[in-house]
């Protein structure tokens, strides 16, 4: 036998025909566990001589456990993309609270469905949240697979909201956002974030972690040092107010731009708890806000875009790689179609009546023509008489 304690359990690792094998047998490398383990191992070795492929060994894990040692995994994995950890540990904190009484490997398509039904149900959350939440949930199972916590991804039989329904398709209007910054005033990071982000288009944690060294005011550029991709690392040129609001909060010791309060030495973290206050009191006020701090990126990049930006140029200031991710941010009003077409038909017009001049123009020359040409044939008839 070739069992072996690692890591606090017991493994096994033999060759077969050449090839060699290695598994664990996720039994705690206790003695009272020993002969257990053998067995499993044994158990590996027939099902490979009778040909039939060794059946995988479920390790029984509650899933609130599973989930813990997913965490521990995922911060390594995005540890240069932050802000991916927080939205899959965000989303499985509603998982949490629905499955932490399963054992991973019970969790099935139909249980998957009763936990989006819930999350509609009791939090009436949007297609997006679904779709987040589902995606971290399949990575989660991915990773469970490989543990052998389970042998399915259940999320493979069920139906994830497509990026079409997904896609929030809010614009602040110009009514919206006075109203929006003039109740933000009482939160000044909020503020501020805010306004770079419709002035700039950056993404939300690309301006709470802006540093004093990213900033160049006498050039006039917003330097990005991280993001998801190479193409999220860029220079933007700042608009008049954000320079405005750059030089004010250039001033004073610390290297961020955004410095916390409660955290020494670190910038703040997410605007949302400011933001949801300042929807509550909205509400009490009996006024609606129907949109989060992102939506402020999907304003920038539609008004750029009604500007006559090409694609191109409005992917490389939001920091994507391709068109197609850009065309979700773009979200043309009815009056800016209306203008495109009215545009558009103008140059139909314009296009018919240079035609129409090119071939009145053209006429014209060969009739000249013609009738230049006539006395010269006379001429040389009289001639050869």
């Amino acid at each position: 036998m070739a069992l072996r304690a690692r890591c606090g359990t017991w493994h096994f690792r033999f060759k077969f025909n050449g090839k060699e094998y290695a598994e664990t047998t996720g039994l705690a490398d206790t003695e009272e566990n020993r002969t257990e383990a053998q067995q499993c191992e044994f158990d590996y070795r027939r099902a490979l001589k009778d040909g039939t492929g060794p059946t995988q060994r479920i390790v029984v894990c509650q899933f609130d456990d599973a989930v813990e040692k997913f965490l521990v995994w995922a911060k390594a994995k995005y540890r240069e993309h932050p802000s991916s950890f927080r939205r899959i540990k965000t989303s499985l904190a509603s998982a949490l609270q629905f499955f932490s009484e399963y054992c991973v490997n019970l969790i099935d398509p139909g249980r998957i469905d009763d936990y989006t039904s819930w999350r509609v149900t009791e939090h009436d959350v949007r297609d997006i949240t679904i779709r987040h939440d589902l995606h971290a949930l399949s990575s989660f199972f991915q990773y469970s697979i490989r543990k052998h916590w389970t042998k399915k991804n259940p999320i493979d039989e069920v139906e994830i909201p497509s990026d079409a329904d997904a896609v929030r398709l809010h614009v602040l209007t110009a009514a919206e956002e006075t109203d929006y910054f003039n109740r933000a005033r009482k939160f000044p990071n909020l503020h501020d974030v805010g306004r770079l982000i419709v002035n700039q288009g950056m993404r939300p944690e690309e301006v709470t972690a802006l540093a004093k060294e990213d900033i160049d005011l006498d050039r006039g550029l917003i330097h990005i040092r991280k993001g998801k991709s190479t193409a999220a690392k860029r220079e933007l040129d700042m608009t008049t107010e954000s320079r405005a609001i750059l030089k004010r909060r250039m001033e004073g010791d610390s290297p961020w731009i955004f410095p916390s309060k409660r955290r020494h030495g670190k910038p703040i973290g997410r605007i949302n708890s400011a933001h949801d206050s300042l929807v509550a009191e909205a509400a009490r006020e009996g006024v609606t806000i129907g949109f989060v701090p992102y939506d402020l990126r999907h304003t920038f990049a539609t008004r750029v875009a009604q500007e006559n930006i090409d694609l191109p140029t409005l992917a490389a200031l939001l920091g994507h790689a391709s068109i197609r991710m850009v065309q979700k941010y773009i979200h043309p009003t009815a009056d800016h179609k209306k203008a495109a077409m009215a545009r558009y038909d103008q140059s139909i017009m314009t296009a018919e009546a240079k035609e129409n001049s090119r071939r009145v123009s053209m006429d014209t020359r060969n009739l000249t023509a013609g009738a230049q040409a006539l006395p010269e044939s006379a001429d040389s008839k009289m001639l050869g008489l």
